[in-house]
């Protein structure tokens, strides 16, 4: 299969350059990207105005694909934000305050917890949610703050975040990119992200374990002052009370993964399932805290929400909309433009490479780890998985197929850097909430990241 490349295939092959030199020297990529846009469309059309549609057109179709994304994202931090303020958050953590007894079982239990809640809330909420609450359990065991930001981080913005197998919001991205269904970016990501998290968070912890024994690491622990934080005034006096809507919390989402497995839900009808029961905690919440203010409160949180949403999706929508030019949104935005029997642009150059480039399982998972990893030094993680998604599709072209793993290889890479445990897009906020120094933090999760990027590639490279 032969297929001729045109300027607009070269334009974009030499923009996707161009974004990824910019992002190796820190910089911001939004620019290049509306520029981009703007000469596919020039070039295609032969029309400044049309060209100048194509812009805001382009923005108009991504953040239609994002919108589902957006808003689970803010209802889920509005949510959040009610359950720590009626003192919920306490009652769903207070079962492990007995089972944490030294150091270790701190370190494994509070990042499991943190995991399991960022794939509901994502991690920025719980980091919130449980920060707080754990610090205080985790150094009387004698775990450093240190430790508790590493095993929150690592479990939450790595692990968490980078398979994001509740909201879907990574997947999603990186197979519209691809050209792929969902449930198979997440299918394949299963054992690298297995792999990727055992090695890390194991390198992570034999690496502190060594500083405590060396005494390099030590616990500050004030008893009266944590104490009395913990027993911070709560909307929702009862404990009775507190504790029936967090296990009816819990319950609610037990029930949406029941139906999502029975019912085969995914995507943006899993979405769609868990947004609608986190508005209606949110508004059963609400109504119980606050009473008769709750019909504004109910308003006052969704906002919050919203500017959350769109102020970490904001950076996203001009990104996306130029990956998304790579497939089927060129020919909706600017026209049946590209030449008879083209499949997109991305397919297109994928043919040509199969044509003429000798790739292998070994390059190719090389190559879109770094990318990905590249990707991630914007310090959004998002911002640049549309691109290792456009890649995997490029290179699994040349090999005749491994297209989900090699999507779900440059998601985890990207994530785990950028959305992250090394840029400070995630690192600072887990480091204020713990009382730590930001760069400390990153610089101890850099070594760990790296050892299990490496294994998760070689891995990947069997499984393609």
């Amino acid at each position: 299969m032969s297929i001729t490349l045109t300027s607009l295939h070269y334009i974009y092959l030499i923009f996707i350059l161009i974004i990824i030199a910019a992002m190796v020297r820190k910089k911001d990529i939004t620019l290049i990207c509306i520029v981009g846009i703007f000469l596919l469309g020039l070039i295609g059309t032969g029309s400044i105005y049309k060209s100048t549609m194509g812009v805001f057109n382009s923005f108009v179709y991504a953040t239609k694909e994002l919108m589902p994304t957006i808003f689970i994202i803010s209802i889920i931090t509005a949510m959040s934000n009610v359950l720590i303020a009626a003192g919920i958050n306490e009652e769903l953590i207070s079962p492990f305050k007995p089972i944490i007894k030294n150091y270790w079982i701190a370190y494994w239990v509070i990042g499991i917890v943190m995991m399991i809640l960022s794939w509901f809330f994502w991690p920025s909420p719980a980091v919130a949610l449980i920060g707080a609450l754990f610090l205080p359990i985790a150094k009387k065991a004698g775990l450093p703050a240190i430790g508790v930001a590493i095993s929150m981080n690592l479990f939450g913005h790595g692990i968490a975040l980078s398979s994001d197998y509740i909201i879907q919001a990574a997947p999603k991205l990186t197979a519209d990119a691809a050209g792929i269904e969902v449930a198979s970016v997440i299918s394949a990501s299963v054992p690298l992200t297995i792999t990727m998290g055992l090695v890390t968070t194991a390198a992570a912890f034999y690496l502190l374990r060594k500083d405590i024994k060396n005494g390099k690491l030590t616990v500050d622990y004030n008893g009266e002052e944590e104490i009395a934080a913990e027993k911070a005034p709560v909307l929702i006096p009862s404990s009775k009370a507190r504790k029936f809507l967090g296990v009816l919390t819990l319950g609610l989402f037990a029930v949406d993964i029941f139906i999502m497995y029975i019912a085969k839900l995914q995507g943006g009808d899993a979405t769609a399932l868990i947004g609608g029961t986190a508005v209606f905690i949110l508004s059963l919440i609400s109504v119980i805290s606050y009473k008769k203010e709750s019909l504004e409160k109910i308003t006052s949180d969704l906002i919050k929400g919203l500017q959350f949403g769109f102020k970490i999706f904001g950076v996203v929508i001009p990104i996306a909309a130029f990956f998304y030019l790579g497939d089927s949104a060129f020919t909706e935005i600017f026209g049946k433009i590209l030449p008879s029997g083209s499949h997109g642009i991305v397919n297109d150059l994928g043919v040509a490479l199969a044509n003429s480039v000798p790739l292998n399982s070994v390059v190719a998972s090389g190559t879109l780890t770094a990318v990905g990893a590249i990707t991630g030094l914007d310090g959004s993680g998002f911002s640049g998985i549309s691109l290792v998604g456009s890649i995997a599709n490029l290179f699994s072209t040349a090999l005749g197929g491994g297209v989900e793993t090699l999507t779900a290889l440059g998601q985890i890479a990207g994530i785990w850097v950028g959305g992250g445990t090394i840029i400070p897009w995630a690192v600072i906020p887990v480091a204020a909430i713990c009382g730590v120094d930001a760069f400390e933090l990153a610089k101890r999760n850099i070594k760990p990241v790296v050892i299990g990027l490496v294994v998760t590639t070689i891995v990947a490279m069997f499984l393609i």
